[in-house]
């Protein structure tokens, strides 16, 4: 921990739940954070996950009591340092039948341009098919040939041509001049955790019928990537139904499913077809929660953008998760990559050579935790008034929240060997119908204890039903 903590930590208790005070239950870790950047990535990460933890505990005491929750009757929240390393850099540790999968494809990544350098993002396949289409690149083309189209013209130019075709690439720039642009400047205007609140009428939590804060509440997940299956994973690992809902013409990377899976069903509609909609309505209709996690506006032809469904279901906590927040790119498509990208972030991170990049996706995770510290305090608030909530968090608030918080010095030591017990905290979850995957431990704690690993069920294989 070091100077920022207390500011993050604060900001992050206080952006979630709306109690400061909660941040007084919060210890220092046990162990090393090993997020090693020039920003204060480890202490947004223990803001994060100490955050949701707070939030759990918090919820509980209200179901328990049906009244807001004593600060000093709170469990002491004392997260593993090095267990949360691994959860932030869960990519790093995730095997599967003892393989490795290649997190990055070869459409994404780094590449210089006439004037500079930008991120592409590729890992889906309908992604890289639009990222060449922009390049004039056939579908056999491969990380040379995207190189060398790129090249060919600057870093504005692509960036622009991808937003308007569908792909996706962001122009490296500094600190300085991402905070000079027009959606850097509507980024700040908005807090860190947007919440809107209605007097639904909503019915109070059912009795508590576990030990665990969330028992009892149903969850239906229309999210992918990282940042909103985090969110899930962590509602799931505190109790909660969840249930994960994909487009069979949209399938899921495998393995990222599986590493942000636990706890979680899964399975398959499509929206086109009226059963399948139906189905999805049905769902809906006996949820407390809709947590969604694509592009503003990709979900309103369904009518599952968040008005929409709270006007259909106005007794649903609704959450969402996107890359850019409210702006002139509310829009686009982006990743936590790309955001790092244009921020600043990946310059920060770089030598003469090249840009670099944050040791983990820690804006996706850092999204992710506290967006369902949001979805339990906005549980909270139905149990204690009736009102329902949406709670909405974008990569881009997240990360200039890392960016303006206090950084930690410059060590004019000589680098030691980085700590590399994180690589140890990990779970081998078996699969049903065979296999197995390893896994990171679970960061959150209750009642003062680390979580325990929740099944693991395969993608797509659950029934579409509560």
């Amino acid at each position: 921990m070091t100077a920022s903590f207390d500011p993050l930590a604060t900001e992050l208790v206080s952006a979630a739940t709306g109690r400061a005070e909660l941040v007084a239950a919060l210890r220092p870790p046990a162990g090393p954070v090993t997020l090693p950047s020039p920003l204060p990535v480890d202490d947004l990460a223990l803001a994060a996950v100490g955050t949701a933890s707070l939030a759990a505990a918090s919820l509980e005491s209200v179901r328990a009591s049906g009244h807001e929750a004593d600060v000093e009757r709170l469990a002491p929240v004392v997260l593993d340092g090095p267990r949360l390393t691994a959860a932030y850099r869960s990519e790093q540790v995730f095997t599967w039948n003892g393989e490795r999968p290649d997190g990055w494809a070869p459409a994404s990544g780094l590449f210089e341009t006439a004037d500079g350098w930008v991120r592409t993002h590729g890992n889906y396949p309908h992604h890289a098919a639009a990222l060449r289409r922009v390049l004039g690149l056939g579908a056999d083309a491969g990380k040379e040939q995207v190189a060398a189209a790129l090249r060919k013209a600057t870093g504005a130019h692509w960036e622009e041509r991808a937003a308007d075709e569908g792909a996706i690439i962001g122009r490296v720039r500094t600190e300085e001049e991402w905070r000079t642009h027009p959606h850097a400047h509507a980024v700040r205007e908005h807090p860190l955790v947007r919440r809107n609140v209605t007097d639904a009428g909503a019915s109070p939590l059912p009795d508590l019928t576990s030990r665990l804060p969330l028992a009892g509440i149903r969850v239906l997940d229309l999210t992918r990537v990282i940042a909103g299956p985090v969110c899930t994973r962590t509602l799931a690992l505190f109790g909660a139904d969840v249930l994960r809902i994909d487009s069979p013409r949209l399938p899921e990377i495998d393995w990222q499913f599986l590493d942000t899976g636990a706890g979680k069903g899964s399975a398959l509609l499509d929206l086109a077809d009226p059963d399948s909609r139906a189905t999805l309505d049905a769902l809906l209709a006996q949820a407390d929660v809709l947590v969604t996690g694509y592009r503003p506006g990709a979900l309103a032809g369904f009518a599952l953008d968040p008005a929409s469904a709270r006007e259909r279901w106005p007794h649903l906590t609704t959450a969402t998760v996107d890359a850019w927040g409210p702006g002139p790119w509310a829009g686009r498509r982006g990743f936590d990559s790309i955001v790092q990208a244009v921020s600043g972030i990946t310059m920060l991170h770089g030598t003469d050579a090249a840009p670099g990049a944050l040791p983990a996706q820690a804006l996706d995770h850092t999204a992710g935790y506290l967006l369902a510290a949001a979805v339990m305090n906005a549980l909270e608030t139905r149990h204690l008034s009736g009102a329902a909530s949406h709670v909405a968090v974008s990569l881009a608030r997240v990360a200039q929240t890392l960016l303006h918080a206090p950084r930690p010095p410059v060590s004019e030591a000589p680098p030691v060997t980085p700590d590399e017990s994180w690589r140890d905290r990990t779970v081998q979850i078996p699969l049903a119908g065979g296999g197995s995957v390893r896994c990171a431990a679970p960061a959150p704690v209750w009642n003062g204890a680390p979580l325990e690993s929740p099944p693991l069920f395969p993608y797509g294989a659950a029934d579409p039903a509560w």
